[in-house]
């Protein structure tokens, strides 16, 4: 290609290949968890997660380096959702606009968190027991942080986040965390099917970081 010419900017919806990878990550991960529940991380290998999400376990490796890393795109649909919501936020909205922002997108998003409540609530449960999963799932967060301090910093019209919006987003993230783990070790696993769960503790947990510290 000429020095001179650009390489096209690709928009709108992602091609067909790359979501039905991505579809078969989060089949994975779904598999995945229902055999960790069965039969603990220990005695699942990861050749029994290939094999009930239908794939070969060469296949599996491609998408994922470690058998406790399969499980990652249930943790992060939530994650994905509040950064899709926090790009499109205007200076002139508030927090309650955000939130009503997030609720309205979710509810027309197919893999967002609400689709998968009970194996992300289930799987969240299991990261208090297993070290490898907890490990998977603040990886997940501390991935986040960075991605939630750029569409802060450029709804503040910054050419890059500053020590504010760093706090800012960190704040964000730790307060979805809290609020999905707060859902699942305190909520009974029968009622994850409940609308509402978890999405109603992330809208408070937001609302409270947004308060800040009581005066």
């Amino acid at each position: 290609m000429p020095h001179d010419q650009k390489t096209p900017v690709r928009t709108g919806r992602p091609p067909l290949t790359e979501r039905r990878k991505a579809e078969t990550r989060l089949e994975v991960a779904r598999a995945a968890v229902r055999l960790f529940l069965a039969n603990g991380v220990a005695g699942t290998s990861a050749e029994d997660i290939a094999a009930a999400a239908g794939i070969s376990s060469r296949t599996l490796w491609r998408y994922f380096p470690t058998k406790d890393s399969c499980v990652k795109p249930l943790l992060t649909g939530g994650i994905e959702h509040t950064a899709r919501c926090l790009r499109s936020w205007r200076r002139d909205q508030g927090v309650t606009d955000l939130l009503d922002m997030m609720r309205e997108q979710a509810a027309g998003t197919v893999n967002d968190i609400a689709t998968d409540r009970t194996a992300l609530l289930n799987l969240v449960r299991l990261t208090r027991t297993e070290p490898g999963l907890r490990a998977v799932w603040l990886e997940a967060h501390r991935e986040a942080e960075p991605v939630f301090a750029e569409a802060l910093a450029q709804r503040a019209g910054l050419p890059g986040p500053d020590l504010a919006v760093t706090v800012q987003a960190a704040m964000i993230n730790t307060a979805l965390r809290v609020a999905v783990e707060h859902e699942s070790f305190t909520t009974d696993p029968a009622e994850a099917e409940t609308a509402g769960y978890p999405e109603a503790a992330v809208y408070e947990a937001l609302l409270i970081a947004a308060r800040g510290f009581p005066s």
